[in-house]
């Protein structure tokens, strides 16, 4: 009878061990997934943009040291970074959460930007360029991308290449916001050359809204520029202009969320493609419904299918999107758990489905936290994001096979 009870015992002690491993796994296996790396920033560092040219990661940050901020930037290639680099510094610039520099490279030709006060209104500020030729083996600094003149705000920059080693840039452009009867924040485009000459500035869209971020991307047809509009009725949906046979196309919604807010959400949408396969990503709050969707387009973004949600509701949003091959897609984004809240990364298919998501890591709910980033490398995404301390902020990065998602 004490062999028997002894056997029973140590029965479901061993069915206990074998349930608290099982219920361990899935923590273990994303511990593993979610692969930290080491950044080239130091502290007091936030403000991170990527770029892949898909052979190398480009990274931009910038330094706060007493009263200057500095733009920096490294590359990482075959598992190690460059030493890093600084492009331009200054006292006087527009340093911002959500309004924070780019950078794009194009055969060597490396392109970013900075936002500089032009007055001493709080949105007072001009977007200043910073050109690497990679020719000349020369930088060309701190050259002015809108030529308005107007004391306004200039900003939420996207830069992607274009055929010719140059680069298209899209921007907010506040100079219809002065000096006028109807004031409205417009959306423009240009290029820049390899040389630094900015040519074919173009109108995009005549009223958008105030301070959400743009996002671009190049098809086989051509630039695509998303973007939050704004209209007479204060809906805020985002809609797409398309550079078609040389023109642009007329602005037009992704989708019709209805999204009615009479202010700005300081929350923008995020863009990619494979070829003519293009995929979107943005946050919404149409029917006090928090959420973050992606949508797909198999022609290079003429029309989209239907919107696909992929938070566990009540998102924060921030999205950030990357283009795995012509049917799925990687969405990054920040969403809350209880008293938490976390970032997720997740597969989505044009078919609808969504796989579970990752948690990249935990991050706090405050406007100086940022946008993380997301771009592929290979077969691995990197994703990175600004740690806040007590008394410092820092860069942290983190990689993910594809595999695993």
């Amino acid at each position: 009878m004490k062999n028997s009870l002894l056997s029973f015992f140590l029965l479901i002690l061993l069915v206990s061990c074998k349930d608290e491993t099982a219920k361990k796994t899935p923590l273990q296996a994303e511990t593993k997934i979610v692969q930290s790396i080491n950044t080239p920033a130091t502290t007091q560092a936030s403000l991170s943009r990527l770029y892949s040219n898909n052979k190398q990661l480009f990274l931009s940050w910038v330094e706060k040291k007493d009263t200057i901020s500095e733009l920096k930037f490294a590359v990482y290639d075959t598992n190690k970074w460059s030493e890093p680099s600084t492009i331009t510094a200054g006292n006087n610039w527009f340093v911002n959460w959500a309004d924070f520099p780019a950078i794009a490279e194009n055969n060597g030709n490396i392109l970013t930007h900075t936002l500089q006060k032009s007055a001493s209104g709080t949105y007072t500020y001009d977007i200043k360029l910073n050109l690497y030729n990679a020719s000349t083996k020369s930088w060309k600094k701190d050259f002015l991308l809108n030529n308005d003149g107007t004391q306004s705000e200039h900003g939420f920059v996207s830069m992607v290449p274009d055929s010719s080693n140059g680069f298209f840039v899209t921007w907010l452009d506040g100079r219809n916001t002065v000096n006028s009867k109807t004031p409205q924040m417009t959306l423009r485009g240009a290029t820049v050359t390899p040389n630094g000459e900015i040519v074919a500035d173009t109108l995009l869209d005549n009223r958008t809204c105030d301070c959400c971020n743009t996002a671009a991307t190049l098809t086989n047809n051509g630039p695509i520029v998303v973007y939050r509009d704004r209209s007479k009725d204060e809906i805020r949906d985002i809609y797409i202009v398309r550079k078609v046979a040389g023109k642009w196309t007329a602005p037009k919604p992704v989708f019709e969320d209805n999204w009615y807010i009479p202010g700005c959400p300081v929350n923008g949408p995020a863009i990619d493609a494979t070829k003519n396969n293009v995929s979107i990503a943005w946050f919404t709050a149409a029917d006090d419904n928090p959420r973050v969707q992606v949508a797909f387009s198999d022609n290079a973004g003429e029309t989209f299918g239907m919107p696909i949600r992929v938070d566990n509701g009540n998102a924060i949003g921030r999205v950030d999107i990357v283009s795995l091959d012509a049917s799925n897609a990687a969405v990054l984004w920040m969403e809350p758990k209880g008293n938490e809240t976390l970032i997720q990364l997740a597969k989505v298919s044009n078919s609808g489905k969504v796989n579970t998501p990752i948690t990249i890591s935990k991050t706090l709910n405050e406007r100086a936290s940022g946008f993380p980033q997301v771009e592929k490398v290979g077969q691995f995404l990197f994703i990175s994001w600004t740690s806040l301390g007590e008394a410092q902020s820092i860069i942290k990065m983190a990689k993910v096979s594809v595999n695993d998602l």
